[in-house]
C-alpha cells in the first residue's frame, strides 16, 4: 500500500482540475508540486526534445533528399515485428509523399530471420537501389552492410537496439544509444526515430508536409515495442492515440478498431493497442507472412483494408491455437522439471512448438511462475528460443553468462532471443538456472496499490485516467484496492471460470471483469478487490470498468 496524503492530493487536484483519486496517483508518481502538474498532464508535441544533437540525423536527411532529387531508387527494409513494420511504413510513405521512388521490404522470420540477414541483403539488392534504409535493425549487421557498400549502395541505419563497440560501416546511423549521440531522450523506438527523420527530411527539402498523418503508426510502434511511455514517447503516443482509427484516418486502423469492437465515441488507450491491435499486427510476422501486415497498414481504401484484415484475423486465430497448445505443454514441462514453485529461471523446449509463438509462451510462463523463462522450438538438431524475465532480473546479463552453450543470442534487459544446438540444451538449462539464482524474489514481484478507495477517494473518471495516461512501460497502470457490494455476478466463458460483476463502491456503481476468478467470489455479497480501471467499451467507453487482478479473502 502506498500511503495516502489527502491534503497534498487536494492541492494538486485544485490546481489541475483532477479528482482527488487521480491527484493521489500523481503524487505516487513523484509529481508533488503545482508547477510540475501542467507539463505532465498537458504534454504536447511542442514540448518534444530538440533533435539537433541526434547523431547523423542531418546527414541521413541530406542523403535521402539527394536520392529523391536525383531519382535514385530507395529501399526501406524493416524488421518483422510491429515497430519494424510501422517505422518502415512511416519512412516509405514520407519519402513517397516528398517525391521519392521507394520500395518497402519486411524481414522474414523463417527466411533469414531477424534483421539484415544475408538473405535480406540479397532481397534488397535485387531491387537495384542506390540507397538502403534499415528500420528497427542494422546496429549489429556490420558484415551485411559492408556487402551492400561493396555493391555501391549507401546504407542508413535507423534503430534503437544495443550498439556494439565496433564502428558500423553505414553512411549514417541513427540510434540514441550511440555513446556520441547527444539527443537527450533515449527511449525512442524505431517508429519514433523514423518520424523524427521524416521531419528532418521535410525541412531539408523545404516541403509543407503535415507529419501528423503518421502519428498513429508512431503510437502503435511505440506501445507494441514496450518502449517507455515517458518523456517524448508520452507526447508522441498521446497525440497518436487520438488519431488511431478515426473515420478520416488510415483505413487499416479504422477497420482494426471495428474488429476490436472499440466504439468511435471511446478514446483509445495504450492497453487497447497493446492487447487488441499489436497481437493482430504481429501475427503474420510470427507465422512467416510479415508482408501481409505491410499490405494491411498501407491499404488505400476501406475495402482493401477489410480484405487484408480477413487474412490477418485468420492468422491471428491460428496463432492463438498454436500459443494455447504450446503454453499448456510448457507449463506442464516446467512443473515436471522444476516443480510447482520454481525459484530460478526455467528452460523448456519441444519439437511440436511453432517458432513464431515461443516469445508469447515465455511471457506466459513468467506470468504463471514468476521467474525468468526460456521457451525453445526445436527443429532437428537446432533450436530457436525466446526469453522473458521479471523486473529484478536482467536477462541480457544472464544470457551473457550462458553464451558458451549458445550458437547465437541477443536482446536487452527484459527480453531476448537465442539459438542453440539441441545437444547443448541440457548444459544451457543448467547454466541458466545458475545465472538466475534467487530470481523468485517475492518482494520484487509485489504490486504496489496506488489508492485504497473509500471516503474522499472515489472511483476515478475516464476523463481523469485519460489525462494521467497513456500507461505502459515506465508509467504503469494505477492499481486500486476497494471494498465493493456485489449487485450481480455472472460466470462466463468455458466452464464459467471468468466473472462479470456489477458492483457498488461507496456512491459509485461500476462494472467489473475478473478473469479466471469466478469460483473465488461466487455467492458472496461483499468483496475486497484489487484491480485496474479502464474504459468500459461495452458501455460506449465513457464510464470505467474494473479489471480485477486479485480477490482478497
Amino acid at each position: 500500500m502506498r500511503p495516502p496524503d489527502e491534503a497534498a492530493a487536494g492541492t494538486l487536484a485544485e490546481a489541475s482540475g483532477l479528482g482527488l483519486t487521480a491527484a493521489q496517483v500523481l503524487l505516487n508518481r513523484g509529481i508533488r508540486s503545482v508547477e510540475e502538474v501542467s507539463p505532465f498532464l498537458d504534454a504536447t508535441l511542442r514540448s518534444l526534445s530538440s533533435p539537433e544533437k541526434m547523431a547523423d540525423r542531418a546527414l541521413a536527411s541530406q542523403r535521402i533528399a539527394r536520392a529523391i532529387r536525383a531519382g535514385e531508387r530507395i529501399v526501406v527494409f524493416g524488421d518483422y515485428d510491429v515497430d519494424g513494420t510501422t517505422s518502415a511504413v512511416i519512412l516509405s510513405e514520407v519519402i513517397a509523399a516528398l517525391g521519392g521512388e521507394v520500395r518497402t521490404l519486411i524481414a522474414d522470420r523463417f527466411k533469414g530471420g531477424y534483421g539484415l540477414s544475408p538473405q535480406a541483403v540479397d532481397r534488397c539488392l535485387s531491387e537495384r537501389p542506390g540507397l538502403l534504409i534499415t528500420c528497427d535493425c542494422g546496429s549489429s549487421d556490420h558484415e551485411r552492410i559492408a556487402v551492400a557498400n561493396a555493391a555501391g549502395v549507401d546504407v542508413i541505419v535507423v534503430d534503437h537496439h544495443l550498439v556494439p563497440e565496433e564502428a558500423l560501416p553505414a553512411f549514417a546511423f541513427l540510434n540514441p544509444h550511440r555513446p556520441e549521440c547527444g539527443f537527450p531522450y533515449k527511449g525512442l523506438c524505431s517508429a519514433g526515430l523514423a518520424f523524427s527523420l521524416g521531419a528532418a527530411l521535410r525541412t531539408e527539402l523545404g516541403a509543407a508536409l503535415d507529419l501528423r498523418a503518421w502519428l498513429d503508426l508512431v503510437a502503435i510502434g511505440t506501445i507494441a515495442d514496450v518502449a517507455p511511455l515517458t518523456g517524448d514517447n508520452r507526447r508522441l503516443v498521446r497525440a497518436g492515440l487520438r488519431a488511431i482509427g478515426t473515420p478520416k484516418g488510415r483505413p487499416a486502423l479504422a477497420a482494426l478498431r471495428q474488429a476490436a469492437k472499440i466504439p468511435e465515441s471511446a478514446q483509445l488507450t495504450a492497453r487497447d493497442v497493446a492487447f487488441r491491435f499489436a497481437p493482430r499486427l504481429n501475427a503474420p510476422g510470427r507465422l512467416g507472412a510479415a508482408d501481409l501486415t505491410l499490405r494491411f497498414l498501407t491499404a488505400k481504401s476501406a475495402k482493401e483494408a477489410w480484405r487484408a484484415l480477413e487474412e490477418v484475423e485468420a492468422l491471428n486465430d491460428e496463432r492463438k491455437l498454436l500459443t494455447q497448445h504450446a503454453t499448456e505443454e510448457a507449463c506442464a514441462q516446467v512443473v515436471e522439471l522444476y516443480g510447482e514453485a520454481p525459484e530460478e529461471g526455467v528452460v523448456v523446449a519441444s519439437e511440436s512448438w511453432h517458432r513464431g509463438v515461443v516469445g508469447i509462451v515465455a511471457a506466459r510462463l513468467v506470468d504463471a511462475f514468476g521467474v525468468p523463462a526460456v521457451a525453445i522450438a526445436l527443429d532437428g538438431d537446432h533450436g530457436h528460443g525466446s526469453v522473458r524475465t521479471i523486473r529484478n532480473v536482467d536477462v541480457y546479463s544472464a544470457l551473457a553468462n550462458c553464451a558458451s552453450h549458445l550458437s547465437g543470442w541477443g536482446g536487452h534487459r527484459a527480453a531476448a532471443g537465442l539459438s542453440l544446438l539441441k545437444r547443448d540444451l541440457d548444459a544451457f538449462r543448467a547454466a541458466f538456472l545458475h545465472a538466475t539464482q534467487g530470481a523468485a524474489d517475492a518482494e520484487a514481484r509485489e504490486v504496489p496499490v496506488d489508492v485504497a478507495l473509500g471516503g474522499a477517494f472515489r472511483v476515478p473518471t475516464v476523463a481523469d485516467l485519460q489525462r494521467l495516461g497513456p500507461f505502459g512501460e515506465g508509467h504503469s497502470v494505477p492499481t486500486f484496492m476497494l471494498d465493493a457490494q456485489v449487485v450481480e455476478a455472472t460466470g462466463v466463458g468455458e466452464g464459467r471460470v471468468h466473472g462479470k460483476l456489477k458492483l457498488r463502491v461507496g456512491e459509485d456503481s461500476i462494472r467489473a471483469f475478473a478473469p479466471g476468478m469466478f469460483a473465488r467470489f461466487e455467492g458472496r455479497q461483499e468483496l475486497k478487490l484489487v484491480g485496474e480501471f479502464q474504459p468500459d467499451h461495452w458501455m460506449g467507453g465513457r464510464s470505467v470498468e474494473l479489471l480485477v487482478k486479485d480477490v482478497l479473502d
